[in-house]
């Protein structure tokens, strides 16, 4: 087996990093957006050939809700072209490709969490680009697997809820979030080590699968968390309605994932979102949010 992990200098690749070198050395090339371009056909199919790559993790993706709205091009480029490159790259040389996906695919509008069977109905662009580089990647490597995850962060991520609370935690004396969106916090380490026992399983198993942390919250709720696990309790937390905050994009209301499935087909091991927010907390650099 030999593993090309894409996207490796976001979150999500750093994390995946670390658990593959820890359990299965020297069998992964990770490749950041300077080492392959994954909008060039050529160089993917190039790269996969001169490494005898056998598995993709592809954590490549634009990820900037807000901003996808107005870089439209860019958006689809990562999101749908950069997935048709690579399903038809991997199906060339017969690698297998675990896709990272996202619960923006769904409007948000359920009470329960949303299962893989559930209709799609995406309410941004970068739901949109999402959703499309899914039914891309079915149609032309349908071997492939595909996870969609949702409120992800790591800690050495500067782009995730977790670090913002806490950097506005070290400036703000009030800080106000909304309480109205209902999620599950997901830790980039366990969702590395789900990946990484779906590659090291007897079966492979292609198709949708959901992960998150175990639990659900609300925004409020994760934000409250991250400021008591933290130890800050001179800051104030004020919950308000998502109409009452400035966002230019809307949000699912609901993004909470039925983790069913992937925990029958490969045994997975979900911890509750809140065990693993400690832990993230502890390992992160705490200097840098220093008053």
């Amino acid at each position: 087996m030999k593993i090309l992990v894409t996207g490796s200098d976001g979150q999500l690749g750093r994390e995946l990093r670390e658990v593959f070198e820890q359990n299965i050395p020297g069998v992964t090339m990770y490749a950041s957006k300077l080492i392959l371009d994954v909008t060039d056909p050529k160089a993917i199919e190039t790269f996969l050939i001169s490494n005898e790559i056998t598995h993709i993790v592809n954590c490549a993706a634009y990820t900037d809700v807000d901003r996808a709205e107005e870089e439209k091009l860019q958006c689809a480029s990562l999101n749908v072209n950069a997935v048709k490159n690579l399903a038809l790259a991997a199906d060339s040389v017969g690698a297998k490709i675990i896709h990272m996906s996202t619960g923006y695919v769904f409007d948000g509008n359920h009470c329960r969490p949303y299962r893989e069977s559930d209709k799609v109905t995406p309410i941004s662009q970068y739901g949109t680009t999402k959703r499309t580089g899914e039914t891309a990647l079915m149609a032309l490597a349908p071997e492939s697997i595909i996870i969609r995850t949702s409120w992800m962060y790591s800690p050495s991520a500067t782009n995730n809820f977790v670090y913002q609370i806490l950097s506005r935690a070290a400036e703000q004396k009030e800080i106000k979030v909304v309480c109205d969106q209902m999620g599950t916090p997901t830790s980039a380490a366990d969702l590395s080590r789900a990946i990484l026992t779906i590659l090291t399983s007897r079966q492979w198993v292609p198709g949708i699968f959901h992960f998150t942390n175990e639990g659900a919250c609300s925004r409020y709720d994760y934000a409250k968390a991250i400021l008591d696990y933290a130890g800050i309790s001179n800051v104030k937390l004020t919950p308000i309605l998502t109409e009452d905050f400035p966002q230019t994009v809307q949000r699912p209301f609901y993004s909470v994932l039925d983790k069913s499935m992937i925990k029958a087909t490969y045994s997975v091991n979900i911890p509750h979102w809140t065990d693993s927010l400690k832990e993230c907390i502890k390992r992160m650099d705490r200097s840098k949010f220093s008053k």
